[in-house]
């Protein structure tokens, strides 16, 4: 089973620190921004952004560091990342939109939204390692140890892809070639799987500090999580909406990691009567 569509539109975006962001900008209306995780970069949303652009302006960017994006100076973890959020919505002139994050986007979309309530609109939760304590899968476990975490990502990237991938998608199912290729040259680059493993370490040694974090947030949150993610279980999910004051939780059947691009029309819809309901 292979998923098709088109990839995201690019551009190349100077910032004003003199650093080059990958960005793709569709649609009209409210503004709506993406933050990826890895291994993936901001065409993970190329399913799921155009089916949301006749509502809203969709925004999403490879993260410094990691895609095709320029590294900034400074520290990796969701506070850091955060903090590039805030400097990339005010080069934009965005000044409260909706955050959307998945896997290592989900943190700093969290630590933004606590930090941050007066830039935030809404905010959407997908498929991330939220609280430290919680079961992982063995492969989790195993990448929080930052020895092995290093040793994988510098001397083991195509394994480390390659299971991402059977682990990521359903059963049978492959992305498109140009997606795949997109994905992994910027993943097996050097440069961005050192920095990669600098922003391993920058979570996971402030990972138990978030949730005193996520009691703050009073933006009305979704929680949108796969049925099937086999790295976060739901319990992952059940317990960050029971600590967020005003958020939603909404399990996707069959929904496995990768379900912006396996299930896109689902979790569109999911997001637009949502966004209606708040």
């Amino acid at each position: 089973m292979s998923n098709s569509g088109s990839l995201l539109a690019v551009n190349d975006l100077q910032m004003s620190n003199g650093k080059r962001l990958r960005i793709a900008r569709i649609g009209q209306g409210p503004p709506i921004v993406f933050l990826h995780g890895y291994p993936e970069n901001l065409h993970v949303w190329c399913r799921l952004a155009p089916l949301l652009a006749d509502r809203f302006e969709v925004i999403a960017f490879d993260w410094p560091g990691m895609g095709y994006s320029e590294e900034w100076p400074g520290g990796a973890t969701p506070h850091h990342k955060a903090k590039q959020l805030l400097a990339i919505l005010d080069e934009l002139n965005l000044q409260r939109p909706t955050i959307v994050g998945i896997d290592m986007g989900g943190q700093p979309a969290l630590a933004f939204a606590a930090m941050h309530p007066d830039r935030v609109q809404q905010l959407v939760v997908m498929n991330s390692l939220v609280f430290g304590d919680e079961k992982t899968s063995w492969e989790i476990r195993l990448l929080r140890r930052f020895g092995f975490n290093r040793f994988a990502l510098q001397s083991l990237p195509g394994i480390v892809f390659h299971r991402a991938e059977r682990t990521f998608l359903p059963a049978g199912c492959r992305i498109e070639k140009q997606l795949r290729n997109d994905f992994r040259t910027a993943f097996l680059d050097r440069k961005v799987r050192q920095y990669i493993s600098k922003m391993c370490a920058g979570y996971q040694g402030t990972l138990y500090q978030l949730p005193a974090l996520y009691e703050t947030i009073r933006c009305p949150t979704l929680v949108l999580w796969a049925e099937h993610d086999k790295h976060f279980p739901i319990r992952q999910a059940t317990r960050l909406s029971q600590t967020i004051a005003e958020s939603t939780l909404k399990i996707v059947p069959r929904g496995t990691h990768w379900m912006p691009l396996t299930r896109a029309a689902e979790l569109a819809e999911s997001i637009g009567k949502w966004v209606d309901s708040v």
